[in-house]
């Protein structure tokens, strides 16, 4: 029962997250509108490449829902790491994932119930789970919905190319989860072409979401001053720009009050700080090739890199 109504739950709050988004009917049914990029997943059974997914290395508790209709297809509890390059789940909420035979006639394809939207494929006996099923999931052909947790907070810092920001940021103690995205401009949705060409006033931003039981704001806040040039005015190493300037976001007055103590600090060292401090406003996330970039490339961050300050 207790697992039925957080199911519930789930499902309501998926459906206030889409409203006001554009739906298309569909007979007696209504779908989220897609992207070019979702409907080749979805519509067409295409195939978005390996490790590049939004999800792939999403450790969240939470629930997954289909991008197409709102439908809870996984828990996070059955989800597991096949090194495969897409989402692995070993279970799915029972009745909610469809088995098909594929146009290929070697693979059982795996579609969403309830609309049909075309997930992945389910691979059977591989060893990796004592389940011994491996659903093959296109993070495009889902929408996460994280699980309520008071201990978890965000904050959101700008210091030049948002991949290197969120490198570090994601590797840090207490962290749970991080995006990139864009925060600060006047246009809606901006895309990144967009924010290249220099005029939507949006600012490279990460978001991080963090245990505050695990770490606190003033770490953070001390990690973002430890990886970047915070005293350059005209963007962050060769990334040159209004989009790379340096910048705390501040979601209350507290963290604003934590943010320019340790302005304050640098200065007294000698330093000359350019970051800059504005309320927090609507974080845009960007495209999914985006996210947790060098984690996927198995690089470092050309213009990012620690020293000790503090």
């Amino acid at each position: 029962m207790t697992k039925f109504i957080y199911i519930l739950l789930i499902v309501l709050c998926a459906t206030s997250c889409v409203h006001g988004q554009n739906k298309i009917e569909n007979g007696d049914m209504k779908y989220n509108k897609l992207t070019p990029e979702e409907e080749f997943v979805i519509l067409h059974r295409g195939t978005e490449t390996p490790y590049k997914g939004e999800y792939v290395n999403n450790k969240r508790e939470g629930i997954y829902v289909c991008k197409r209709c709102d439908t809870p297809l996984y828990n996070s509890s059955d989800k597991f790491d096949s090194h495969c390059g897409w989402p692995a789940f070993d279970d799915e909420i029972e009745g909610a994932v469809k088995r098909l035979p594929d146009a290929d006639g070697l693979r059982t394809e795996i579609v969403c119930a309830n609309c049909g939207a075309h997930l992945g494929h389910v691979f059977l006996n591989e060893g990796f789970t004592v389940k011994n099923t491996r659903h093959c999931v296109n993070s495009i052909s889902l929408k996460f919905i994280p699980k309520q947790n008071k201990m978890i907070k965000k904050a959101y810092f700008a210091s030049g190319c948002f991949w290197g920001t969120e490198y570090f940021f994601m590797k840090a103690d207490g962290v749970k989860h991080t995006a990139v995205g864009f925060m600060g401009g006047h246009v809606d949705s901006p895309t990144y072409e967009q924010v290249c060409q220099k005029n939507t006033g949006h600012l490279e931003t990460t978001e991080v979401e963090y245990d505050t039981s695990k770490t606190t704001y003033e770490d953070l806040v001390k990690l973002f001053f430890e990886t970047h040039d915070f005293t350059q005015t005209n963007g962050q190493g060769p990334d040159i720009g209004p989009q790379y300037l340096s910048c705390i976001f501040y979601s209350d007055e507290q963290e604003k009050e934590v943010a320019a103590k340790y302005i304050d600090i640098l200065e007294v060292k000698g330093y000359k700080v350019a970051t800059l401090l504005k309320p927090v406003s609507v974080f845009w996330k960007a495209e999914d090739y985006h996210q947790q970039y060098y984690e996927h490339k198995g690089t470092k961050p050309y213009c990012h890199a620690y020293r000790k300050i503090f």
